[in-house]
């Protein structure tokens, strides 16, 4: 009976996933941006209304000084022109605190948009791939040692699904238990192959002996 040696694409399905993850947090921060540039297109009408407060506060209070330069004028003739440039320095003003209320909502909703999704999605994704890095790690130290295809062998009888295992041999956990080199060669080469690992042998299909 031959050895059924999954190879299921592991590494593949592990590389896809990170272009996945990198793809998912590059499109949301695109749109966090995006979001970013329209929400400060608000800000225009304050500019406007800043830039033109201001022009007009200049030429009120450039007139006033004007006429409080003419001899005999009183005051009383320039205090409108003055009290006029304070209204109007009062609209800039008011226009540069809707830009900055603007600035405040574009950032928060950006920031949000942004953290939400890539952190429900990070938060799911890092631990999975925490758990794979650490198995593969310690099944990449156990591969090369008779003792550690042991183990590799006792974890995969024990994790996994039980149609990979019959596929191999219906007997494998008999076989398994009868210390059968070839067995054990097998069961070991499938729980690497689910990580995605290489089996670390020479030979990349061994052989159950007919029975």
């Amino acid at each position: 009976m031959k050895l059924y040696a999954d190879r299921a694409p592991t590494a593949l399905r592990q590389f896809l996933t990170d272009v996945f993850v990198v793809v998912w947090v590059y499109a949301w921060v695109k749109l966090g941006m995006m979001l970013f540039d329209l929400i400060q297109k608000l800000a225009v009408p304050g500019q406007k209304l800043e830039g033109a407060g201001n022009g007009l506060a200049d030429n009120l209070k450039g007139a006033g000084d004007k006429i409080n330069g003419v001899p005999g004028v009183p005051d009383s003739v320039v205090a409108p022109f003055n009290s006029a440039a304070d209204a109007a320095r009062s609209l800039a003003d008011a226009g540069r605190q809707q830009q900055e209320v603007v600035n405040d909502l574009a950032w928060i909703l950006s920031v949000v948009v942004v953290v939400v999704p890539v952190a429900v999605l990070v938060l799911i994704w890092l631990p999975l791939r925490i758990r794979w890095m650490r198995r593969a790690g310690s099944a990449t130290r156990l591969r090369n040692a008779t003792a550690g295809r042991d183990l590799l062998a006792l974890r995969a009888l024990a994790t996994q699904p039980l149609g990979k295992l019959v596929k191999i041999d219906p007997e494998i956990a008999a076989l398994w238990r009868k210390g059968d080199k070839q067995a054990v060669e097998a069961l070991a080469s499938l729980e690497l192959r689910s990580l995605g690992l290489r089996s670390g042998t020479r030979e990349t299909r061994p052989a159950l002996s007919p029975r």
